[in-house]
């Protein structure tokens, strides 16, 4: 689940422009996830910002472990 969100300006960008994406994933915590992102317009940055993600168990709502395959990924 989303526990936080950031976006952060620089310039403006119209419907039709074509925008690229950069993800990464930045930290890895015991129960949650930071991906930072940048949008890019013509080579040049227009935009980044982060998303904080909470692991929880689904039938009870409370916190747990990233798993395992994710923590991998970030290694």
């Amino acid at each position: 689940m989303v526990v936080e969100a950031r976006l952060f300006y620089k310039k403006a960008a119209r419907f039709d422009d074509e925008l690229t994406l950069r993800t990464d994933l930045a930290d890895v915590g015991r129960a949650s996830l930071r991906f930072e992102y940048e949008v890019i317009q013509d080579g040049e940055t227009i935009s980044t910002g982060y998303t904080r993600h909470g692991c929880i168990d689904l039938a009870t709502g409370r916190p747990k472990r990233v798993p395992a395959e994710l923590v991998e990924l970030k290694v």
